[in-house]
C-alpha cells in the first residue's frame, strides 16, 4: 500500500514538473503530459499504473465537470446556445452514427453496436485540451464560449450513446436508434431536475447554515459527486446533474459564500484540486500505452495503428463536414439569426472546427468498459477499442492542438461581436461600485459620517478611488502613448507590492506582531497586486 502510494505521489510531482516545463516552453500542458507520458511508459522498469475501473468515472469525471460548469458564464451559453447545441447533440450524433457504420465495414470483428461504443468514446471533444491551448492566444470571444459550450455538455450525449451500445455488446443484444433517442431525451431532462434538486438543497446549506470559509470549499468538493451520484441512482445522466447544477450554482455564487474569504478560499482550493486530476489522468494517457499494447491480442501493432489512424482521420474530416453547414444553413433559413448575430466568416468557422481534440472523457469512458460481457466471454475487442481511442486522443491533442495557435495566428481572426476591451469592462464595474457605495454613505449613513473620523475616512478614500478609475479609463480610450503609460503605472504598482512582501518579512523577523495580523496584510497585498496584473 505504501508503496503504490509512492508511487502516485511521485507520479503527480512529475506531472506538476512537466506543467511547469510546458509553461516555460509555451505548449499547451496537456499535450505535453500525454507526449511524456508516452516517454516516461518506455523508460524500463516503470510500474504498471493500474486504477479500479468502476471508479474511473466517479473519481475524475464529476470533479472536473463542475469546474467547467462552475467557470462557464451562463448568459454567454444561453446568446450561443443555437451553435452550442449543434455540435453538443447533432454533431455527437453524427460521429458516433458515421463512425459506426464505417469501422463495423473496415475492421474485422466490429458489429454495428461495437462501432457505436467506439463513436460513442471519441466523439467528444475536450473542455480542458481546448481551453489550455487557446490560452494566451487572441480569439474571438464567441469561439471560445461555444467551443467551452460545447466540451460542457457533448458528454451527456456521447456517454448516452456510449452506455447504449454498451449494454448492446455486453447483453448481446441490437442497437435501437428509437430506443436510445426515447432514453436520451428522458435521462437528460430528469438528470437536469435532480442536478437542480440538489444544487438547490446545497444553495439552502450555503446560504442559511452558519457556515465558514473552510466549510464551503468542502461542500463545493462533494456537491458535484452528490449531483452524480444521486442522478446514477434513478439510471438518470449523471453528467446533465452535475453540469446543471454547477451552472445554477455559480449563477447564485454571489449569494452562497458566507463572505470574500470564502470565495477566494474556493478558488484557489478548485484550482489545486483541477491541476491534480488533469495532471494525472493526462500523464495516465501516455502511460497507459504499454498496457493497451500487450491487450491487443490477435491484432498486430502495425494494424492496430493504422485503424487508430484511419479513425483519428475520419473524425477531424467528419468534424470539418458538419461545421460549415451547421453555421451557414441556419443563416440561410432564419431572418432573426441573420439580424441577431454577426457574420462568423470561414476563418473563425474552421478554427471551431480544427479545435475537436479529444482528452479526459474519451480515455476515462474507453478504460471504463468491462473486461467480460454477462454470460463471462471476454469483452470483444476492449483492447483495440482503447487502442483506438488512445491514437484518436494523441493525434488530436498533438496534432491539431501543437498547430491550433499556428492557424489562428496565420489566419488573422480579429473579433466578430463588437465589445470592450475585458480590463475597461472591469474598470467600469469598479467605478459603479464605487459610485453605489459613496451614494449609500451619503444617504443612509450622514449621520454616522459626522461623527465618525474613521467612515470619514472610507468616503474619501472612495471619493479618491472614483477619481482614480476614471483616470484610467481615460487611458484606456487614448493612443499608444497612454497605452504606454497604463503599463508603467502597472509596472511601478508591481514594485510597489514586492517591497511591500519584502518589508512584512522583516516585520515576521521582528517578531512585534502576530503571524495572523502579518497573514492578513499578506492577503490584502496578494489582492491588490491580482487587480492590476497583465493579462496573458
Amino acid at each position: 500500500m505504501h508503496y503504490r502510494l509512492l508511487q502516485y505521489l511521485l507520479l503527480l510531482s512529475a506531472a506538476f514538473l512537466l506543467i511547469l516545463l510546458a509553461r516555460r516552453v509555451k505548449i499547451a500542458y496537456p499535450i505535453f503530459l500525454v507526449l511524456a507520458g508516452l516517454a516516461i511508459s518506455f523508460i524500463p522498469g516503470m510500474p504498471v499504473i493500474n486504477i479500479e475501473l468502476d471508479l474511473i468515472f466517479l473519481i475524475f469525471l464529476p470533479p472536473l465537470l463542475y469546474e467547467a460548469a462552475w467557470w462557464t458564464s451562463w448568459n454567454d451559453f444561453w446568446k450561443w446556445k443555437r451553435p452550442i447545441a449543434l455540435l453538443a447533440f447533432g454533431l455527437v450524433f453524427f460521429t458516433s452514427t458515421v463512425v459506426a457504420y464505417l469501422t463495423s465495414s473496415f475492421i474485422p470483428g466490429f458489429t454495428l453496436a461495437t462501432g457505436f461504443l467506439l463513436g460513442g468514446i471519441i466523439s467528444p471533444p475536450d473542455a480542458i485540451a481546448a481551453s489550455s491551448v487557446l490560452k494566451g492566444i487572441k480569439v474571438p470571444k464567441r469561439i471560445t464560449t461555444i467551443l467551452e459550450g460545447e466540451s460542457l455538455v457533448n458528454d451527456a450525449s456521447s456517454l448516452t450513446v456510449f452506455r447504449f451500445a454498451l449494454a448492446a455488446v455486453v447483453t448481446a443484444g441490437g442497437f435501437s436508434f428509437q430506443e436510445a433517442a426515447i432514453s436520451f431525451v428522458t435521462v437528460t431532462v430528469m438528470g437536469i431536475v435532480v442536478g437542480l434538486v440538489v444544487a438547490h438543497i446545497v444553495y439552502l446549506i450555503h446560504r442559511f447554515l452558519p457556515t465558514t470559509a473552510s466549510i464551503d470549499s468542502a461542500f463545493t468538493i462533494i456537491s458535484p459527486y452528490l449531483m452524480y451520484l444521486a442522478a446514477e441512482e434513478f439510471h438518470f445522466s449523471g453528467v446533465m446533474a452535475v453540469v446543471s447544477g454547477g451552472l445554477f450554482l455559480s449563477y447564485r455564487s454571489h449569494e452562497i459564500f458566507s463572505d470574500g474569504q470564502s470565495r477566494l478560499q474556493t478558488i484557489n482550493v478548485w484550482a489545486t484540486l483541477s491541476i491534480i486530476l488533469n495532471g494525472l489522468v493526462f500523464v495516465m494517457i501516455g502511460l497507459g500505452l504499454p498496457t493497451i499494447v500487450a491487450g491487443l491480442g490477435d491484432y498486430s501493432l502495425a494494424q492496430a495503428w493504422t485503424y487508430g489512424l484511419l479513425v483519428s482521420a475520419l473524425v477531424i474530416l467528419i468534424r470539418l463536414i458538419w461545421i460549415y453547414p451547421g453555421t451557414f444553413i441556419p443563416r440561410w433559413l432564419f431572418k432573426k439569426v441573420r439580424k441577431n448575430e454577426a457574420p462568423p466568416g470561414w476563418k473563425g468557422v474552421f478554427v471551431i472546427g480544427w479545435a475537436g481534440m479529444r482528452g479526459v472523457v474519451s480515455l476515462v469512458a474507453a478504460l471504463s468498459l468491462p473486461l467480460t460481457l454477462d454470460n463471462g466471454q471476454p469483452m470483444p475487442e476492449r483492447n483495440l477499442i482503447i487502442f483506438i481511442t488512445f491514437v484518436v486522443i494523441l493525434v488530436t491533442l498533438v496534432f491539431q492542438g501543437l498547430t491550433l495557435p499556428f492557424i489562428i495566428k496565420a489566419l488573422k481572426i480579429k473579433e466578430i461581436d463588437p465589445m470592450m476591451p475585458e480590463e475597461q469592462q472591469e474598470t467600469e464595474i469598479r467605478l459603479r461600485l464605487t459610485k453605489v457605495a459613496l451614494k449609500q454613505l451619503e444617504d443612509k449613513h450622514q449621520a454616522e459620517l459626522e461623527q465618525n473620523a474613521l467612515l470619514l475616512g472610507v468616503k474619501v478614500d472612495l471619493e479618491n478611488h472614483l477619481k482614480h478609475n476614471h483616470l484610467k479609463l481615460d487611458c484606456m480610450d487614448c493612443a499608444v502613448r497612454d497605452q504606454q503609460e497604463l503599463h508603467v503605472y502597472k509596472r511601478v504598482l508591481k514594485d510597489i507590492y514586492h517591497v511591500q512582501r519584502s518589508e512584512l518579512f522583516h516585520i515576521r523577523k521582528e517578531k512585534n506582531y502576530s503571524d495572523e495580523a502579518i497573514r492578513s496584510e499578506e492577503m490584502q497585498v496578494d489582492i491588490a497586486e491580482v487587480k492590476i496584473s497583465d493579462r496573458q
